[in-house]
This record gives structure tokens, sequence and C-alpha cells, in this order.
């Protein structure tokens, strides 16, 4: 009986429920989509605006930006010498013609560029890339170390690292933003100014945590490769008093279809050597070769990485890696202990 009454009385409560429809709005009005269309459209048409220099900014303050920039790197550089390298001769030329515009017919500036700073770091950068990579590659050809050599003297390499240690707003310049070129010879003018302030062992430390670091995140089999592997290949064991190689296919697969997998291995005197797989034999040959020739090396993926903690000194530090037309075995062994 309870139970029925408790049944009606909640039957009672169903029937006085009022039935609520709710309907969801954004409050976004119907005009805001054409007119944010029509803005983006406008946008489109402009022109790209032109990038606005720090040095523009009323807070601007070259010495003590250049101050800070000496700090955040942790080196020692003399400020006036600092100063210098990041001073253009564009940049002079350009002072020189707006005091013509004001009226000044021989104008005179108490500035030097870095011209000078920029032909000695040259010359000191790559003195200290050759030594520092035939320390730390020694077994690589000379033809290796001349590729790796140029590659990281490349306007693109240095520029990278000038721009990633923050020379773009301090640059003293005539055009904004620097140029590859410009950021470049940056670079190397900073080389000049660090060796004149502390010395070139110094200098060849701060290439080597900027510059030459840049090849942990490079496969170095990448950046030198010979035209020929096969008749390198042959000719070192050849030297070696071993037969030249013998292609043999290990496994191939998918022959009548579009893309093939051909697995060749190289043999000398029924000794491995190595193995490579493409999608065609001579390519597989090839490929196969190089592997062999990166192993012998030291330079493949799977060989020890290169150190990077290596304090060189580009005056009396030096080695001389072997040509390909002298590599062998036995003169490899010979170099090593020598060094």
């Amino acid at each position: 009986m309870n139970t029925l009454r408790s049944c009606s009385r909640i039957i009672t409560r169903v029937q006085n429920i009022k039935s609520v429809n709710l309907i969801g709005k954004r409050y976004i009005q119907r005009w805001i989509r054409p007119v944010m269309i029509q803005i983006s459209n406008r946008k489109k048409k402009l022109p790209v605006p032109s990038e606005t220099p720090r040095s523009s900014y009323v807070e601007w303050n070259y010495e003590a930006e250049v101050f800070a920039f000496n700090e955040r790197l942790k080196e020692k550089f003399v400020i006036e010498l600092l100063t210098k390298a990041l001073i253009h001769r564009s940049y002079v030329s350009q002072q020189k013609q707006k005091q013509r515009e004001v009226g000044i017919e021989d104008p005179e500036l108490d500035i030097e560029d870095n011209t000078e700073f920029i032909e000695i770091g040259k010359i000191l950068t790559s003195k200290i890339i050759e030594t520092y990579l035939s320390l730390t590659l020694p077994r690589a050809p000379e033809e290796c170390i001349l590729a790796l050599h140029d590659y990281l003297l490349s306007n693109q390499i240095l520029a990278r690292s000038s721009f990633f240690i923050g020379t773009k707003d301090i640059i003293l310049t005539e055009e904004y933003p620097p140029t590859e070129e410009t950021m470049a010879n940056t670079f190397l003018a900073l080389v000049a100014a660090l060796s004149e302030s502390v010395d070139e062992i110094h200098a060849g430390v701060f290439v080597r945590d900027f510059l030459i670091a840049s090849l942990a995140e490079k496969d170095l089999s990448e950046i030198w490769n010979p035209e020929n592997p096969v008749q390198i290949l042959n000719d070192i064991l050849t030297k070696d008093g071993r037969e030249p190689v013998e292609p043999r296919i290990i496994t191939q697969s998918g022959i009548s279809t579009l893309v093939p997998v051909y697995r060749i291995g190289l043999y000398s005197n029924k000794e491995y050597i190595s193995s490579a797989t493409e999608d065609n034999i001579n390519d597989a040959i090839k490929v196969a070769a190089l592997n062999a020739l990166h192993n012998m090396f030291n330079i493949s993926t799977s060989s020890t990485p290169m150190k990077f903690d290596l304090v060189v000194n580009p005056s009396s530090d030096s080695m001389k890696n072997l040509p390909l037309k002298n590599w062998c075995t036995q003169n490899i062994e010979k170099l090593l202990q020598r060094n």
C-alpha cells in the first residue's frame, strides 16, 4: 500500500514538470564572418613589412648589448676588439655618406671596420678546422678532411653559427637583416678578435664549440662521397695484397614488380667485406663499396663518434692525413704510431 502511495506522488510531480528547450548560442553576430574575410583579403594584398632592426628602438643601448654578448658567451673579448669585429665597411661608408648629406665635404670617422679581422680569421679558422679534423679523424683520407673543411667554411654554415650565437642585431652594416655573407664574415672576424684578445688556443676552443660541433648532427658520409668507390676500394685492397672485390647477390625480392629489392654483398677472396640494399644491382654495388670505405676510414654511422673535447694549438699541432692514392692498412698504421 505504501508503495502505491509513493508511486502516485511521483506521478503527480512528473505531471507538474514543465519542459524546457535549451538552444545554444555563440553570440557571434552575422556580420563578423564577412568582415573578417575582408580584413584577411586586404592584409594579403599589402606588401610584406620590412623587418625593424632592434637598434631603431628608443631603449637600445649598443654598448650594453655588446657587453652582454661577451658575457653571454663567457668569452674574454677585449671590448674594443669585439666592437671592431662587428663593424663592416659598408656601415662606415654609410655613415660618411650621411655626413656628406648634411654638408660635411670631407667626413672623417674614427671608426675601424673588420676587413682586416675577416682575412685573419679566415686563415686562422681554416687552420684550426684542418688541424682539429686531422687529429680527431686520423684514418680519414686527405680528400675527406678537405671536403669537411670546405663544408664548415661555407657561408651557409658560418652564417648559421653566427646567427645562433646572437650576432644578428649587433652587427653594424648597411643592410638589415644582414646577408648570409655578412653573417659569415662576422664569425670569422670574431675568431680573429678572440685570438688577439686571448690566444689562438682559446680561439680554437671557440671554433670547436660553435662551428665544428655542428658536425655532430650530420652524417659525415653524406658530406664526402667519392665518385668511384668500387675502384678506390679495389686499389686499397690491392695495396694490402688482397684480391679485388667480387659482388654477389645475397637476397632479392619483387624482381617482377615496380620496386624490386636487391641485397648485394662484396667479397674479397671469399671473405665478406660489406653489403647494401638498393632497387637495382649497380646502385647496391656502389653503396656497398661506400659502406666498406666508410668503415675503413672510421666515418660510418656505426663508427666511434667524433670527439668534441679536444684542445688544439693551430701553430704547433699538425697531422697530415694520407691521400687516397697512398692509403693502405700498412701506411695508416705507421701514421697512427707516429702521432
